[in-house]
């Protein structure tokens, strides 16, 4: 073998090995595998409490909707927004944390993972905690990327931004066009109990036109299920999950 050739396998194994190093860890999106083998990745917390948190906001249209539900319900929430909502919509941003709500890192844009990036990973997920800290002086403390799909490149911007990855270990698949509000209810129902996290969503920016009416209509409706349970409904600040 020529040193040339030598070479050339040399950087296309190195490549390979970058690929799979960037890919494998996106296997935590099972759930199966995740609750047993990830149990602080699937959210997994106190077992009187309930974990409730909101993705791809903020969105003015809808997260206000939200924010007034909760109120009524006395119920605080995580929502992990995306940065260049924050920084289009900082007075959405502000209120949430004026209701007493937790904010959390979801990017900078919904973009999907898959091409190796992962300087463009660290310098997204920075630029998103940096604009949540400006907007309200709060330090986020979770990272969960678009759709729970946690790639190499992600774990270590988020490790770099000083952030904890959480997923779910429950969800309403609210982000369809045919979701109801029994729909999601039944979808969370399925996998609810003490201990666990919910993702919802508080806006279609990322999803289905007008699915988020679902979701508000189910919300009182998981609530009222987690209590009749004796579960505590809160944020992942709460939640007892390791760091």
């Amino acid at each position: 073998m020529s040193a040339r050739h030598r070479s050339g396998v040399l950087v296309r194994n190195a490549a390979l090995l970058a690929a799979a190093a960037h890919i494998a860890p996106a296997g935590t999106w099972l759930p199966g595998p995740r609750r047993h083998l990830f149990p602080a990745l699937a959210g997994r917390g106190r077992s009187d409490h309930v974990a409730l948190t909101f993705d791809d906001g903020p969105d003015p249209r809808t997260t206000p909707r939200f924010l007034r539900v909760l109120d009524e319900l006395g119920v605080r929430a995580t929502f992990f927004v995306l940065g260049d909502g924050v920084t289009r919509f900082p007075h959405t941003t502000l209120e949430i944390v004026r209701r007493g709500h937790e904010l959390a890192v979801h990017g900078w844009t919904h973009s999907r993972p898959w091409l190796p990036t992962v300087s463009r990973d660290v310098t997204e997920v920075d630029r998103a905690a940096r604009a949540v800290r400006l907007a309200t002086g709060e330090v986020p403390l979770w990272y969960r990327p678009p759709y729970g799909i946690l790639t190499g490149g992600r774990w270590l911007a988020a490790a770099r931004a000083g952030l904890t990855p959480v997923l779910w270990s429950a969800w309403g698949r609210d982000w369809s066009a045919d979701a109801t509000a029994r729909s999601v209810f039944a979808a969370v129902r399925r996998d609810l109990c003490g201990g666990a996290t919910v993702l919802l969503h508080d806006t279609d920016r990322a999803a289905a036109t007008g699915c988020w009416r679902a979701t508000l209509a189910a919300l009182p409706v998981v609530v009222a299920e987690c209590r009749a349970a004796g579960l505590e409904v809160g944020p992942l600040a709460e939640h007892g999950i390791r760091r």
